[in-house]
């Protein structure tokens, strides 16, 4: 299966399993296992960079179990092919989201007229909840 240009996943990689949909088919539903369960094991894999790997697990969150199986279960559709279609489709959008590299973020520091202004800010708030007290009283 071809994800990318340079990432092509092995079909033995992948494990098909059919459940019972609780989608839409009416009766059908209860007769026929047209949901699909990807299994694609992200730690064991070869096809996959042990970059892409990091970035893979990071994204997955709670469909990858503790021992690095990324599972996708899809059942919009009452056909068990169209599922299977979906489930590859969304296996393969997030091997390519993980395939890209994230951007170094450049650190900067905030203008000098930002900090003033916040500064003056903070003066302005607390001039006005000063002036909300009554005026302090001398004993002169």
């Amino acid at each position: 299966m071809r994800v990318t240009e340079t990432i092509t996943l092995d079909e033995r990689e992948l494990k098909e399993r059919y459940i019972q949909s609780p989608g839409p088919g009416g009766q059908h539903v209860n007769k026929a296992a047209t949901s699909v369960q990807l299994r694609f094991n992200v730690q064991g894999s070869t096809s996959l960079p042990p970059d892409v790997k990091n970035r893979l697990k990071q994204i997955s969150g709670k469909r990858l179990t503790k021992e690095g199986v990324l599972i996708i279960t899809a059942h919009s559709f009452r056909s068990r092919e169209r599922n299977r279609q979906e489930a590859r489709q969304r296996l393969a959008h997030l091997i390519r989201l993980a395939a890209q590299v994230p951007k170094r973020r450049m650190k900067t520091k905030p203008p000098r007229g930002v900090k003033e202004r916040r500064l003056q800010q903070k003066k302005h708030h607390s001039m006005k909840k000063r002036r909300r007290h009554p005026p302090l009283v001398s004993d002169d």
